[in-house]
């Protein structure tokens, strides 16, 4: 077989060899010409899968290592016979520790205690289940909405989007999605946004047009909002850069980036491609990952409070603050450049490494962190000494 792969995609390369020839282009090259002779195609979101793309080739299958699907034509797919598979939460971790950086950060900027506010949670599947363990390891406490799972369930921690207005964090984890019964396109308008808690702060990593821009923007100039975090943009890559020159933490779509997280994403699509193609899997991934920025963390009594300490052994593992001054850099781009600089961004994104790849050594007085640690997904080991 021919297999076009894009390059972005951890050691995907090495997965699908055991296909036949693959060719590793970058996201921009994966074109109809150059997939006039493919017969599979693996992407990322910022490839748009359609019946433009895939017309007269001899695609059978096409994957994207995305939890996401709204950039590929699904129903043409099926229509053509055409094998499709997605990654549903292969980077739902990757998602929630970037909201604890989020947290602890913006903590540390405006003297905040987290672990005495409330958070609410809006969309709590995959990834914010996630979000909604991390919270409550943090002391938070926690109000989550999810309509289409409360109706599917008999569980009652479930509560109407109104009454998580009063939350000090909101955190959005939902599809974007402008039919049914639960439509999620600007479900932050001007209106609902006017009825979160003056002070409060807005995190979006799910999608750009869940949030009005142009309501966020107001409300932060007005200063109802105490605040925001969004990693995700409408009309990306060309984001409106004076939004950005508002928000507290801004990144470049890259929450879900962690390598684990990008990791999975291929191993889901790599299986779902061998079951495809009727072929026992031979990739071993784990003789080929790159270690974590710290293997080992000791951490000694200082004096600092439990979460002041938190902060510091989460910034080594994820500085979150290095990706909001990466994009920063946007504000001396030229308009027409703003595209392709917030593409380059993600395109070289680096290795992320996820807090179970970190065992952290606490002394006698810390013991109590133990607990706060192993539920974030750290290993934790204890000192006698």
């Amino acid at each position: 077989m021919r297999v076009v792969v894009d390059k972005n995609n951890p050691l995907v390369a090495e997965a699908f060899q055991q296909f036949g020839e693959v060719r590793a282009l970058a996201t921009k090259e994966i074109t109809a010409g150059a997939i006039r002779d493919a017969d599979m195609v693996i992407v990322r979101s910022e490839t748009k899968v359609t019946e433009e793309l895939l017309r007269g080739s001899p695609v059978r299958f096409v994957g994207t290592a995305t939890i996401g699907t709204d950039h590929v034509d699904v129903a043409y797919l099926r229509t053509n016979g055409i094998g499709f598979a997605s990654a549903p939460g292969s980077n739902a971790n990757s998602v929630a520790e970037y909201i604890v950086a989020a947290l602890l950060t913006l903590a540390q900027r405006k003297g905040l205690v987290v672990q005495a506010k409330t958070i609410g949670v809006v969309g709590v599947g995959n990834v914010g289940s996630k979000v909604v363990r991390n919270a409550k390891a943090l002391g938070m406490t926690v109000l989550q909405n999810d309509p289409p799972i409360s109706r599917a369930t008999v569980k009652t921690h479930f509560v109407p989007l109104d009454d998580l207005m009063d939350a000090d964090f909101i955190t959005l984890h939902v599809p974007l999605t402008t039919t049914g019964m639960d439509p999620t396109y600007h479900l932050f308008d001007a209106k609902r946004i006017g009825t979160m808690k003056k002070g409060a702060i807005l995190i979006n990593t799910a999608r750009g047009s869940v949030v009005d821009s142009t309501a966020l923007g107001d409300a932060l100039d007005r200063r109802h909002l105490g605040g925001s975090v969004l990693d995700v943009w409408e009309g990306e890559p060309a984001i409106d850069v004076e939004l950005l020159k508002k928000i507290d933490i801004a990144t470049s779509h890259i929450a879900g980036y962690s390598f684990d997280g990008k990791l999975a994403a291929v191993e889901m699509v790599y299986a779902a491609a061998c079951q495809f193609f009727g072929q026992a899997p031979t990739w071993m991934p784990e003789k080929s990952l790159p270690k974590p920025l710290h293997e080992r963390i000791v951490v000694s009594d200082t004096g600092d409070s439990l979460e002041e300490t938190l902060s510091k052994i989460v910034k080594k593992c994820y500085d979150i603050e290095c990706d909001d001054r990466s994009l920063r850099g946007i504000t001396a781009a030229p308009v027409d450049g703003v595209r392709s600089y917030f593409t380059r961004l993600r395109a070289e994104y680096g290795v992320r490494r996820e807090f179970y790849n970190t065992t952290i050594e606490l002394p006698a007085a810390l013991a109590s962190m133990e607990v706060v640690l192993k539920a974030l997904g750290f290993s934790v080991v204890n000192r006698r000494v």
